[in-house]
C-alpha cells in the first residue's frame, strides 16, 4: 500500500468515527467548565468552592459537537429551501 493511500484510509476511517461518535453522542462535555457548569474557585484556605456560573453551556456543563452543529445546520437550510 502506498503511503498516500494509507494516509487516504487513515483520514476516512478518522471522519468516519467522528461522523458516528456525533450520531450517537452529539453532546460533549464543556471544555470550559470541564462539564461542571460553573468555574472552580479556592478561597483563602485553598479549598475548593463554587464560582460562577459557565456562560459558554449556560451552567448546563454540555456543548454540541461541531460536527453535530454542522449537521444541524445543514439540515435547516436544506429544509428552509425545500418548503
Amino acid at each position: 500500500m502506498t503511503p498516500a493511500l494509507f494516509a487516504i484510509a487513515c483520514l476516512l476511517a478518522v471522519t468516519l468515527g467522528y461522523i458516528a461518535k456525533c450520531a450517537a453522542s452529539p453532546f460533549g462535555t464543556c471544555r470550559k467548565c470541564r462539564g461542571l457548569g460553573h468555574a472552580l474557585k479556592t478561597d483563602r484556605n485553598g479549598r475548593p468552592k463554587r464560582g460562577k456560573d459557565c456562560r459558554r453551556c449556560q451552567t448546563t456543563g454540555k456543548r454540541i459537537r461541531v460536527g453535530r452543529w454542522l449537521y444541524n445546520r445543514a439540515t435547516a437550510t436544506y429544509r428552509a429551501g425545500t418548503r
